[in-house]
């Protein structure tokens, strides 16, 4: 500084104990500052004022000399001391160079800057409203070491006066809150916390600006600030039950649904709460967002008792929105083919941060969602299920997803179909491939809760059509692994009109269009996958007779394994399918159907499964013993003869007398009483007798046939002078020589493939051989 400029109004003694380098030859100067600025008062001269201020802040506080600025800090805050309260006339000339100083390297000078600054507001009080955004920016980059007297009377000064501008700060204070300095961090969160003690400043209208940097500033290393920004949390969440009306719930659910997905315990854990406050409060304000909520929901419902509070809150969340899916949310009429209606995506309102991990400026949270201009808008929410039923497929294919995740994905669709079958019938398509697949999953639990979805879907009236289509589809196509399902010329061996071919299933009016196509895609999938049907087969069978009609499961499946190419999967099948039937007490109802063949129906049924089920001889004979068609068993055992008997095929007849002996086959065993009326069904019996070489089965059987009476003796008195009764007359509308030569053409076609087998093994064997 050169000491021959003139400084006046300033003396020279004044600038040298400006300039000099201890605080209290400094601090004399500055009385000497405040005295003569209290003069300029009194004259009311304001050149000079401004003069001594200008002289301040240009010669010394932003001199390049340390021991200078020192000097032009204390200077300026004694003038603002003399002014008093006419210091809001040059408030904004003392505080830039004030400012600028916080910006200095030294620390020491930062800390006089403070306090220049701290005596500079004690003064203004009020009148630093004006330039409260600046003061603020200035604190919070300064927030590693300042006075904390300065933040203590700035916001002793905001809670004063009620010319604060909440407006003008907010943009301010949304762009500090992303900082990552753990200094900054807890400066902001107390300006926060002042601010929202505030009864005037309303700050829960601001709070989508600032609720995402809140969440960050929850996750840091400081256990200190991470329990601060908990208790601001948690205040804002108070003031959001108390007023949940003014609160702008539409804007903060794409945050809430980011953070619900983070990895960081604590942050998730109040995410999800404040997610489920939203939902139970906000209600169907929040479906637009269902898809990013059950994306962020959804995997926590398989934590373990590690993550239990999560998970607690997540089923609590998942549960309250499907609440919010009613019928309403149907459509009222079928769209037309090929229609799809556009939806809006909410992540289109997600901000796209653009911070650095140095703390930058981030993209503001400033548009808002879409469709809603209030928390609670007076036109009805929407419910689009295009990504709702996209997040659902996702995690169902997830194979590394949990057990309690997919079920509750599985509760979701069944849930949809229930609520709002138009709309989501549009997407059967896309879905009815993972849910087969699912069929396949370790747990019994999901595998009940994907034959609900798949019983609804093929029950439920709104997926019939009028033109379904080809039922194959294109992701039923042919392969040779696949079901082989040519379009057949009848259904059954009936004199009826009408009977029902592939074209259209044949089912009641319960079943749709998509029951018979589910048939062969299960058949399929038991064709593809044997393990399956030996491990999972009977238990999904016997379901689904639970959840869908009996009769048309084994009517259907009966028709498609007619035409079943692969002739020893339709053994296979038939012989599961014929287990089931006879040992199963949810067929209860269906067997007592078979058994008597009283009506039309029921011969319809028994003619449909007995040309499927002549792909296996036993269990042929079988479905003659449970319909009490003796005759025809021992037409069927005479032909057995012609047949090539096999271990397998033995195995077979040793498992049927094990199942006479059976509680099923009671009302059988009591015929054996009635020797006169029932001569086919001994023979029958003796016939499997023959077949059978000397084994445990034998023994039972030739056991149970010693204990026929002989008839002679059964003979009274009434029964002499009675006429003699015959055996259960055979159905005048089922042509059973017809039904005996089609089990002969079946048979035939098995001996002929096994041959071709064999004659390729053989042919093999040669060329080894060779």
């Amino acid at each position: 500084m050169n000491p021959e400029k003139d400084f006046a109004p300033l003396t020279p003694n004044i600038v040298r104990a400006l300039n000099d380098k201890l605080y209290e030859k400094r601090k004399v100067a500055a009385l000497e500052i405040e005295k003569l600025v209290r003069e300029f008062v009194a004259q009311n001269n304001t050149v000079q004022i401004k003069h001594v201020i200008q002289t301040l802040s240009q010669e010394f506080a932003l001199s390049q000399h340390p021991h200078s600025r020192k000097g032009g800090l204390i200077g300026l805050a004694a003038c603002s001391i003399a002014l008093g309260k006419d210091s809001g006339l040059y408030l904004k000339e003392l505080i830039e160079p004030v400012l600028t100083c916080f910006n200095d390297a030294d620390s020491r000078l930062r800390y006089y800057a403070c306090e220049a600054l701290y005596n500079i507001v004690k003064v203004a009080r009020g009148a630093v409203l004006p330039h409260f955004n600046v003061l603020f920016d200035g604190l919070s980059k300064l927030a590693a070491d300042p006075d904390p007297n300065v933040k203590t009377l700035v916001s002793d000064i905001v809670t004063e006066s009620n010319k604060f501008d909440l407006v003008g700060f907010i943009p301010l204070l949304r762009e500090r809150i992303y900082s990552n300095n753990q200094y900054a961090r807890q400066f902001i969160i107390s300006w926060i916390l002042v601010l929202e003690s505030v009864p005037d400043i309303n700050l829960l209208d601001y709070l989508p600006e600032i609720l995402d940097g809140l969440f960050q500033i929850l996750g840091d290393n400081g256990k200190e600030i991470r329990k601060m920004c908990e208790v601001v949390l948690g205040e804002f969440l108070k003031e959001i039950k108390k007023n949940p009306s003014s609160v702008k719930f539409a804007e903060m659910a794409n945050i809430l649904v980011i953070h619900c997905q983070t990895t960081d315990d604590l942050i998730q854990l109040t995410a999800m709460c404040w997610m489920r406050e939203f939902i139970q409060l906000a209600g169907r304000v929040m479906l637009p967002y269902s898809s990013g909520i059950l994306t962020a929901v959804l995997p926590c419902l398989a934590y373990d008792d590690r993550k239990k509070s999560i998970k607690e809150v997540a089923n609590v969340c998942n549960q309250s929105l499907m609440k919010l899916v009613t019928p309403e949310d149907d459509e009222p009429d079928e769209p037309k083919p090929g229609q799809r209606q556009a939806e809006p995506n909410p992540d289109d309102a997600l901000p796209k941060q653009e911070g650095t991990a140095s703390g930058g400026a981030v993209t503001p949270w400033e548009r808002a969602i879409v469709g809603f201009t209030s928390a609670l808008p007076p036109a009805p929410v929407t419910l689009h299920l295009d990504g709702i039923v996209q997040v659902l497929n996702c995690h169902l294919s997830d194979t590394t997803i949990g057990m309690m995740t997919r079920i509750a994905v599985l509760k979701w669709l069944y849930h949809l179909y229930i609520k709002t079958p138009r709309k989501m019938f549009r997407h059967t398509d896309s879905l009815f491939p993972i849910l087969l697949q699912t069929l396949s999953d370790e747990s019994d639990e999901v595998i009940l809760k994907d034959l609900e979805v798949l019983a609804e879907i093929a029950s439920s009236p709104a997926g019939q059509t009028d033109d379904p289509g080809p039922l194959d589809g294109p992701d039923l196509r042919t392969s040779h692994s696949e079901l082989q399902v040519p379009t057949p010329s009848r259904a059954g061996l009936l004199n009826t009109s009408g009977t029902k071919g592939l074209e259209c299933s044949p089912s009641t009016p319960t079943m749709n269009s998509y029951f018979y196509k589910f048939m062969i895609n299960l058949l399929k999938r038991f064709s593809s996958e044997r393990k399956l049907l030996e491990v999972r087969g009977p238990f999904i069978i016997r379901q689904l007779c639970l959840l869908l009609n009996a009769e048309n499961i084994f009517h259907s499946m009966a028709d498609i394994l007619l035409r079943e190419e692969d002739l020893k999967f339709a053994s296979t099948m038939v012989h599961a399918l014929n287990t089931i039937l006879l040992t199963s007490t949810e067929l209860f109802q269906l067997r007592n159907q078979l058994k008597d063949l009283k009506t039309l129906e029921s011969q319809n049924l028994f003619c449909c499964l007995y040309r499927s089920w002549c792909h296996n001889p036993v269990t042929t004979v079988s479905l003659c013993f449970l319909t009490q068609n003796y005759r025809h068993a021992y037409d069927l055992i005479q032909k057995f003869g012609d047949l090539e008997v096999t271990v397998d095929f033995l195995a077979e007849v040793d498992k049927l007398v094990q199942l006479i002996e059976c509680p099923i086959f009671t009302y059988l065993r009591l015929q054996l009483l009635d020797v006169k009326n029932n001569p086919y069904l001994i023979k029958a019996l003796y016939g499997l007798l023959m077949l059978l070489p000397q084994s445990s089965a034998f023994q039972l059987l030739s056991h149970r046939l010693q204990c026929v009476p002989n008839p002679e003796l059964l003979q009274t008195e009434d029964s002499l002078k009675a006429a003699p009764k015959s055996q259960k007359a055979d159905s005048p509308n089922i042509d059973y020589a017809e039904l005996l030569q089609h089990f002969e053409k079946v048979q035939n076609k098995h001996l002929e493939v096994r041959h071709q087998r064999s004659g390729r093994g053989d042919h093999l064997d040669r060329r080894v051989v060779l």
